[in-house]
């Protein structure tokens, strides 16, 4: 991906270094981490555990620490994504303004271990994860290592597509996804929301994908083998094969967040038109 020279957006929150006060892993009891836990191997959206969970009173966070401590690799991969949130910022712009109204920038907040955000207290272990309720996404540059050894989707790309998949869910807030898929949900039996949350993270995939057919566009970001490494990364992440890594079989009532199939297909989706309205997972006969 050719990123370097681009512009860095100026809506990064940096709050590496900085450690949660109180006794962050106690929020909620042991019961609480347990189900993180479970979460992270079963690929569960990390907001159905963030909106259960409460930060620890006085909990809040440090003086950050030194810079001057940081890897040159970290420092790397912090300038990296915050040229990739000027990217998604760019064509969210052009992409709203086409359609007659204004993009409402999102703030993306790198941490470190774990965070307090206005969904709640969220640990890395989690992943990368976008809140409504402040509009930003949170990001704990750990994960791209996680994504290559765990995931087993390297590369530049790969990590811009997390970032942009986190992007989608923000468009969807402004969109008023969120909240409709919310309120349906809360009437929806467990099996029901689950299958109405797949078709939220499809269209954050496709999404995705309609960045990367834009971007590409307006400053020819693409190199060889870019698409196949996000490709691999939406496959990577697909519950279908997190769990089968985690407990050796597949359930797909319970998956979350699409198949691998699905997460590559609707990503190409995005990818080829470059039109949000090919987007619409939720008029879509087949995910």
């Amino acid at each position: 991906m050719r990123w370097e020279g681009g512009r860095r957006s100026d809506n990064v929150e940096d709050r590496r270094g900085m450690r949660v006060g109180g006794k962050g892993l106690a929020v909620g009891g042991l019961g609480t981490i347990a189900i993180v836990l479970i979460a992270m191997f079963l690929g569960v959206d990390p907001r159905v555990v963030l909106n259960q969970v409460a930060a620890p009173p006085g909990a809040e966070e440090s003086q950050q620490a030194d810079p001057a401590s940081r890897s040159p690799e970290e420092n790397r991969l912090a300038e990296f994504s915050s040229v990739v949130l000027a990217d998604t910022e760019d064509v969210w712009n052009q992409v709203f303004r086409e359609s007659g109204s204004q993009y409402q920038l999102p703030k993306m907040v790198l941490f470190s271990g774990a965070v307090n955000s206005a969904c709640g207290f969220a640990q890395a272990a989690m992943g990368p994860f976008y809140c409504p309720n402040d509009q930003k996404l949170y990001l704990d540059l750990s994960f791209f290592n996680d994504l290559h050894t765990r995931h087993d989707a390297p590369g530049d790309f790969a990590q811009a597509y997390v970032i942009a998949h986190e992007v989608g869910h923000h468009v969807q807030n402004l969109m008023g996804v969120l909240e409709q898929t919310h309120a349906a949900k809360a009437r929806a039996s467990e099996e029901e929301a689950n299958a109405i949350q797949v078709r939220v993270e499809l269209q954050a995939d496709c999404l995705a994908g309609v960045w990367a057919n834009r971007a590409h566009q307006n400053r020819q970001i693409l190199e060889s083998g870019d698409i196949e490494e996000a490709l691999g990364a939406a496959a990577g992440v697909g519950d279908d094969r997190l769990q089968k890594q985690s407990r050796g079989y597949v359930v797909p009532e319970s998956f979350t967040h699409g198949s691998s199939e699905q997460r590559m297909r609707w990503f190409m989706m995005g990818a080829r038109s470059g039109d949000p309205n090919q987007c619409n997972t939720f008029k879509a006969a087949r995910l």
